[in-house]
């Protein structure tokens, strides 16, 4: 391994002093291990919507009274137990990194008595052959070939795919649900009257559309404030289409934002604009703007179409122009009920209905687990 990976083994850290490292299962309560990824820490600093996720699971669940063992980086936070092979997240993204960090989590698995095993790398579905847990498994990503054939080879897992339009586009899995992405609710504020700018806020790339959110700001006569930072793919985009625009007199450009800034920006802002272009399986910053009060309006692709209910909180458009016509001051969002959108969301992608959603589908794991070692006895 070089020199300059930092990592520690073993590491394990708890959030009460004392505490035995196995609890006797009371009733329901269930021993959870969530396998992380190595590459961002969880939650993220900034950019990172698995690992967000992984977050709002472990508390959750941790809320719910069930016993969490999170593997993730060293400078991850949980309530619950923490253990670590890599100090710090380990990025680019590398395979052999990913394949030593959950080859780790695996084999501490194995050795104990876990009720479930969520993981978030397709790593770690092959390596689940060597431990006899329940595996359930999140698809993070769009549909990509080799991805599918390689689920193929693995009917026993709980697939979770995070959106139902991710679910009709990926080869067909025995054993799969959809569960919509949830959030903690109390970390966004709304407010009852927006400000007079629009905003988008994501990864600045031409799928997401940032250069068709500027123009349809200048369209409309309002003002936008741009979050976000170009990846090492985009940067000819970002050259060709963004430079210039980000310039404009009517164009705040903000940088890459964390939640400290984002709670603000989404909670006075007029809307969120989703010019996307792409089959995005999910997009967190959909449920973020609607639990701030604050309306989507998308183009209707990916995941947006059921993410987004038409007027109440946001809206679906065809082009450019229409949604420089929905953005425009007189328009709809004038009279936009910010607080029933906020109630919407809380009820539909809030964090407790996230954890009753996977608490069902670990349940179902672990009930089809026990049928077929019952199964491979009576053989």
């Amino acid at each position: 391994m070089n020199s300059g990976t930092q990592r520690r083994r073993g590491r394990i850290t708890s959030s009460r002093d004392g505490e035995s490292k196995r609890r006797l299962h009371d009733g329901d309560q269930l021993k959870i291990a969530l396998v992380s990824t190595p590459f961002l820490a969880v939650p993220p600093h900034n950019y990172g919507g698995t690992e967000l996720i992984i977050h709002e699971l472990a508390e959750g669940l941790r809320e719910a009274g069930h016993e969490v063992v999170l593997f993730a980086t060293g400078d991850s936070k949980t309530s619950g137990e923490l253990r670590s092979l890599y100090e710090t997240p380990q990025w680019p993204p590398n395979q052999l990194v990913d394949l030593n960090h959950a080859s780790w989590a695996i084999e501490q698995i194995a050795r104990e008595d876990f009720d479930v095993v969520h993981v978030h790398s397709a790593v770690a579905i092959a390596l689940g052959r060597m431990m006899d847990v329940p595996l359930v498994y999140t698809l993070h990503h769009p549909p990509v070939e080799e991805f599918s054939e390689f689920y193929q080879d693995f009917p026993e897992v709980h697939y979770v795919a995070i959106s139902q339009r991710q679910k009709e586009l990926e080869t067909e899995l025995p054993c799969s649900t959809v569960i919509h992405h949830g959030l903690d609710a109390s970390r966004f504020e709304y407010a009852d009257h927006a400000e007079d700018y629009v905003c988008f806020v994501g990864r600045f790339s031409e799928v997401k559309g940032p250069h068709t959110a500027i123009d349809a700001a200048q369209l409309a006569g309002v003002p936008i404030r741009v979050g976000g930072e170009v990846h090492w793919p985009d940067q000819e985009f970002a050259r060709r289409e963004l430079d210039k625009r980000l310039k404009l007199p009517h164009v705040t450009e903000l940088g890459c934002i964390d939640i400290t800034k984002k709670v603000p920006l989404l909670r006075n802002a007029r809307a969120l604009l989703m010019p996307i272009t792409w089959e995005e399986p999910f997009g967190l910053i959909i449920i973020e703007a609607m639990l701030s009060g604050c309306p989507v309006i998308s183009f209707a692709c990916g995941s947006a179409p059921e993410l987004i209910e038409q007027g109440v909180t946001g809206y679906l458009v065809k082009d450019l122009h229409e949604m420089a016509e929905v953005i425009r001051p007189g328009g709809v969002l004038d009279g936009f009920d910010r607080k029933k959108c906020r109630e919407v969301a809380r009820r539909r992608f809030g964090r407790d209905r996230l954890i009753a959603d996977h608490l069902r589908v670990y349940h179902a794991a672990i009930k089809d687990r026990k049928s077929a070692r019952k199964a491979h006895a009576s053989v």
